[in-house]
């Protein structure tokens, strides 16, 4: 088994909402970049969503998700794995991140949504339970997951679904 770590955070101070993702693949890893692999559809639909296309540079994709306040983590900081799949995951070694501080520097946040159902699982299983009850305003939402190996969805798909972070977008900035 190998260890990996995951990336730091992307996300301005004033960030509103918050995608996690599990762990970087072996191909992100290597491009040092979120969702590297080019059959993920990540930068596919940020692309359709907020302008932040795959051929644009990882910076200027990066910037333009901040300039529309969303944020982009990992649940995990380390783990071991073999190879790239979620499924390959060691759960007895896996570290989370520190949310309670990352919550505490992105007040804004209200809605974090997950990049699938791994995501999602360990959040619920080793973070939500240690987060201060202060930090109970936050609405979770799973959308399906954007890797090559979730084929069970259509690009289109997917698109659709993933617009739900437009929704609460707009919501969040017409309340102020």
């Amino acid at each position: 088994m190998q260890e990996i770590s995951g990336f730091d955070p992307i996300a301005a101070p004033d960030a509103r909402v918050l995608i996690l993702g599990s762990m970087p693949s072996k191909v992100s890893k290597a491009r040092d970049q979120y969702y590297g692999h080019s059959k993920n559809a990540f930068w596919v639909i940020m692309g359709q969503l907020f302008g932040a296309e795959l051929e644009l540079c990882y910076g200027l994709r990066k910037g333009i998700l901040m300039t529309h306040r969303v944020a982009l983590w990992d649940v995990l900081k380390t783990c071991q794995r073999l190879g790239s799949l979620d499924a390959d995951i060691e759960l007895d070694s896996i570290i989370v991140n520190d949310f309670s501080d990352f919550f505490r520097r992105h007040d804004q946040i209200r809605h974090v949504f997950f990049n699938g159902m791994t995501a999602e699982k360990i959040y619920r299983k080793y973070i939500l339970p240690t987060l201060p009850e202060r930090f109970g305003y936050l609405v979770y939402h799973r959308l399906p997951s954007t890797s090559p190996t979730n084929a069970a969805l259509s690009l289109p798909q997917k698109m659709e679904a993933w617009q739900e972070i437009k929704h609460y977008l707009a919501e969040e900035l017409a309340e102020g």
